[in-house]
């Protein structure tokens, strides 16, 4: 077992497409996990073995290897780097110590890249770059290093220069060692250690300067030492490098190809070398049990402090909860403190994962991750501690939904199944939500992308054995008035024996927006008996939950209840309630009503050259600007739009953007709806109301 100082945790942290996994799977060939280099193309891939990553080639769910390198233990997570995923991302990033962006020398940084990049500067995370895909064609690594200032917050740093381009990329110069490292061309990850080419050597010359510049300005000896003329050692810059990289002052910028396996044996000891472990890391912030900040020390023979970032459902162990160690140890067959939910949890076995390959270990010591199997209460954000001091670790925010369908069973009785089965899978990824509209009454599946709803039907249906039918959902409407009235109603019916008879005069009011409701008792003199005053406010409201004008819930609006009549033999609260119920509705209709649909708030981030497209998009969706923020290469349009108009936006951002498009959304407040888009709602609702009755 690994002590904490000599373990790395390095999240692989980067845009969709940008080669994550592969780049994982060659370090596990090269580290011996692996028997051949695991590729996603050919469905070979450690890392992602779910069903519904083969069959996309990408991944969805983020997955967890822990090896030995050269006497390391290196814990890497390799994340997705789809927007439907991000919040798994950055659960993950919460149990790292570095976090490795990986980029492919065409595109450089994307948007989803420069999200997590952002992410990873909150939690204060050291960054390091590993530009990919060197041996494509039209691959332009100088055009993506220029552009990295643009994206970090501190300063990208060579530490590698390419040997050939493209198709004749065969290799990495190390500028600070001054080494060459020239691989065989048969993914083998072979290599020869040469001279640097002499073709090579004023770029390598001039870049190693600029690197050292930069990399001494970390430690202030070195730094004098340098300004003095004086010969640096190996062990200076790399001291300096170690430090620049763990107080995020520096962005050290490798290369590679994980495609032929170049360059990722030298990723490899970089981490080793430069990435800070646990110690290096420093204390982490918790908090105690009167929520008052407080340091957690990275320490084996300090108390118990845990974070569960991630959840999976394994087919054969069950639930797995992913935590790291953050200070003290964890052992099998004892009992552990979820600080969050305040219950005791019981540990058997202890975990290291590489993919779908378990190992059992004996003991995980402060700054190590694990897996452990059938806890019962214990979710993603859950804190472990010592029961007597108790302590919690902040957690991320996560995003809400953006997108959401009605959804029913596919085959009848299914139900509870459904139910049973989203609900395991909503464990393992808490951005899944399920509710029930109240108004609607339709069950809401909702998600961060089509294919986040996609997939996890398809999950449903592979785990649980149940399918479900998507449907778009009903837009919740609401309804109120916009005037005055004054309004009788009456019921009186007699047809032999005791009739019935109810009488009461109101007021119907608007209310200012959110108000919901007001009844006011103005009654004097007996006209109306105290004992039906309530009946009538009944009926009032019952008529307000069914709406008038479409059958949708009518809200905002005062009734002053002043007049009446009674009859003292055939009055009741049934007839009282009745005669109320009539009067709001034909006092509603009196009242000006109007119809109101629910406005969202929305982000849209886009890269700069598509912003032009998506407000035109959002002009014909009735939006209305808020303004627009510009940051690097995007820009972010913020807006009102109506929910009406945002139902299948996230296909359309999708397109117009090429994929490069992201958004976030939220409930913000109702506003009426424009007179010729009611007159057709209200049709269509009145319609739907008579088919269900």
């Amino acid at each position: 077992m690994a002590e904490t100082s000599e373990i790395r945790n390095v999240g692989l942290i980067g845009h969709v497409g940008t080669g994550k996994t592969s780049f994982a799977d060659a370090i596990l060939f090269n580290a011996g996990q692996n028997t051949r280099l695991g590729k996603v193309d050919n469905e070979t891939s450690l890392m992602d073995n779910e069903p519904e990553e083969i069959k996309r080639k990408t991944t969805i769910s983020s997955a967890i290897a822990n090896f030995f390198w050269k006497n390391k233990l290196i814990n890497l997570i390799d994340t997705p780097g789809s927007a439907n995923y991000i919040a798994d991302s950055k659960n993950c990033m919460q149990g790292i110590d570095a976090a490795l962006i990986v980029l492919d020398s065409i595109d450089g940084v994307k948007i989803q890249s420069d999200k997590l990049i952002k992410q990873a500067k909150e939690l204060n995370l050291p960054m390091a770059v590993f530009i990919n895909k060197l041996e494509r064609e039209h691959s332009n690594y100088k055009a993506v290093i220029a552009n990295l200032d643009k994206s970090f917050p501190a300063k990208p740093v060579l530490i590698q220069m390419p040997i050939g381009e493209e198709t004749s990329f065969k290799g990495v110069v190390d500028l600070l060692e001054e080494k060459a490292y020239i691989f065989e061309q048969n993914e083998s990850g072979k290599f020869s250690v040469q001279d640097v080419p002499a073709d090579l050597k004023a770029d390598a010359d001039s870049l190693r300067e600029q690197s050292l510049e930069s990399i001494v300005e970390c430690d202030d000896e070195v730094l004098e030492k340098y300004l003095e003329g004086q010969t640096l050692t190996s062990e200076e810059i790399q001291k300096a490098l170690k430090a620049g990289i763990a107080k995020c002052q520096i962005v050290p910028v490798l290369f590679g190809s994980a495609l032929k396996n170049i360059g990722v044996v030298q990723a490899l000891d970089f981490i080793n070398n430069y990435l800070p472990s646990p110690v290096e890391r420093g204390e982490i912030k918790a908090l105690s049990q009167d929520g008052s900040e407080i340091q957690i020390k990275p320490s084996a023979t300090e108390p118990l402090a845990a974070l569960v970032f991630k959840t999976v459902i394994d087919p054969y162990a069950g639930q797995l909860t992913i935590m790291r160690v953050f200070s003290g140890k964890v052992t099998p067959d004892s009992v552990i403190y979820n600080a969050t939910k305040k219950s005791k949890e019981r540990i058997g076995q202890i975990l290291h994962l590489v993919g779908k390959k378990h190992e059992a270990v004996t003991q995980a010591l402060a700054g190590d991750i694990i897996a452990v199997p059938k806890l019962k209460e214990t979710q993603t954000g859950d804190s472990f501690s010592d029961e007597k001091k108790a302590v919690t670790i902040p957690t991320v925010k996560m995003p809400a939904p953006v997108i959401s369908f009605a959804i029913k069973a596919k085959n009848k009785g299914d139900e509870e199944k459904i139910h049973a089965g989203l609900k395991k899978l909503m464990e393992e990824d808490p951005t899944i939500h399920l509710t029930r509209d109240a108004q609607t009454k339709e069950m809401i599946l909702s998600g961060m992308g089509q294919v986040h709803v996609d997939v996890t039907i398809e999950k449903l249906k592979r785990k649980f054995g149940t399918e479900v039918l998507l449907e778009a959902p009903k837009i919740p409407y609401k309804e109120t008035i916009s005037g005055s009235t004054k309004v009788q109603g009456k019921y009186k019916k007699q047809s032999g024996g005791k009739g019935q008879y109810g009488d009461c005069w109101i007021e119907l009011h608007p209310l200012e927006k959110g108000k919901g409701f007001e009844f006011v008792d103005n009654i004097v003199g007996g006209s109306i008996p105290r004992q039906y005053i309530p009946a009538v406010e009944n009926g009032i409201r019952e008529a307000m939950n069914e709406g008038v004008l479409a059958g949708c819930p009518a809200v905002d609006i005062k009734v002053v209840l002043y007049d009446g009549s009674y009859h003292p033999v055939d009055s009741s609260e049934m007839a009282f309630k009745v005669a109320g119920s009539m009067a709001f509705k034909k006092g509603y209709l009196q009242a000006n009503p109007i119809l109101l649909e629910p406005i969202m708030h929305v982000e849209i981030t886009v890269p700069e050259q598509n912003i032009g497209d998506v407000m035109g998009d959002l002009n014909s969706r009735r939006g209305r600007m808020l303004g627009i923020d510009a940051e690097g290469k995007t820009q972010t349009v913020k807006a009102e739009i109506p929910m009406a108009e945002m139902l299948q936006y996230a296909a359309v951002l999708n397109s117009m953007t090429s994929g490069a498009g992201v958004f976030v959304m939220e409930f913000s407040h109702y506003e009426e709806v424009p007179a010729h888009l009611a007159a057709k709602i209200i049709e269509l609702n009145k319609k739907d109301h008579k088919e269900e009755d």
